[in-house]
């Protein structure tokens, strides 16, 4: 592919590692159907996928104030994509942030998955609380792991679902209790919960609405026609909500917002990235079947310069 030219409002990024995510597989897959209507009917309208990054400015555009060349920085490309690649052109009002310095390319790359969607879900969406009760279901996985450690940030006591392999890693999170779910259904228990956070949608309201207290909430990032119809009936009928949101929809002033406060929390030392695999440029389809798979824990990164990583 050419190297991207970039425009005079538009910064060019030296990519140094990228991710692969379930939602950049559900964009290259273009399931759910319905999602088409903002990626491609028939096929991507960008090629390349991914779209968290994390690099340093290469070239800066005309009417570019912001950056200046060589200055480290990560975010995401959102609906734009584009991120697998050894460039990637950034609008400067794009969802682009300066990275700590005590933070490296490879964590960097991940903040724009479940970092940012994990913590839109629980601060804006759920609007979590101190001293509340939040079970988080898909607790190993890249949102889990950043779920976990946020909610206890929050002041909340933590019960992470995964299973037997992930219980000690979702334990060392933070979680103050962990149910392996091959072995116990969450959904079945006697304990009351204000939030439950379903990171992987493989729950549901229906099932879950038994261990809510009064007024808790079901939320999930993961949209199914179910959950919808849910939605529309619990925000009339019912104190307990099933709740959604499409993190990678909000404006990018709101996504860099959330990312910057991130940032805070891992400078504090509140927030730490859970890497799985990690793989070479030339191998990103693998990366993409290895999260296809269903079985990663944390996050997936695609190391595009490994000399500066």
């Amino acid at each position: 592919m050419p190297k991207p030219q970039i425009k005079a409002n538009e910064v060019l990024v030296k990519v140094v590692a990228t991710t692969s995510t379930t939602a950049d597989g559900m964009m290259r897959t273009g399931k759910p159907y319905f999602g088409r209507l903002m990626t491609g009917l028939f096929k991507p309208k960008h090629a390349i996928p991914g779209t968290g990054f994390a690099g340093y400015i290469a070239e800066t555009g005309l009417k570019v104030k912001k950056f200046i060349l060589g200055t480290r920085v990560f975010g995401e490309t959102t609906l734009r994509m584009s991120a697998n690649a050894e460039f990637v052109a950034v609008p400067e009002d794009g969802v682009i942030l300066p990275m700590p310095d005590n933070m490296t390319y490879t964590e960097a790359a991940t903040y724009g998955d479940g970092h940012v969607t994990s913590l839109n879900f629980l601060k804006e969406i759920a609007k979590i609380k101190p001293g509340q009760k939040v079970l988080i279901n898909g607790a190993s996985g890249s949102l889990g792991t950043a779920a976990v450690q946020l909610a206890r940030n929050f002041g909340a006591e933590v019960t992470g679902v995964c299973s037997s392999r992930n219980v000690g890693l979702v334990k060392s999170l933070g979680a103050d209790h962990v149910i392996d779910y091959t072995r116990e259904d969450f959904t079945t228990g006697k304990i009351k919960y204000d939030l439950v956070f379903d990171t992987v949608g493989k729950s549901s309201y229906s099932k879950s609405k038994n261990i809510l207290t009064d007024s808790g909430k079901y939320v999930s990032p993961v949209l199914k026609f179910s959950l919808l119809m849910q939605m529309f009936w619990t925000a009339v009928f019912s104190k307990k909500k099933a709740m959604f949101g499409a993190t990678g929809l909000l404006s990018d002033s709101e996504l860099r917002n959330l990312i910057s406060q991130l940032s805070n929390f891992f400078t504090e030392g509140h927030l730490k990235t859970v890497i799985d695999r990690q793989y070479p440029l030339e191998k990103v389809s693998e990366a993409h079947r290895y999260v296809a798979s269903g079985h990663k824990k944390g996050n997936v990164v695609i190391i595009v310069d490994p000399k500066n990583t």
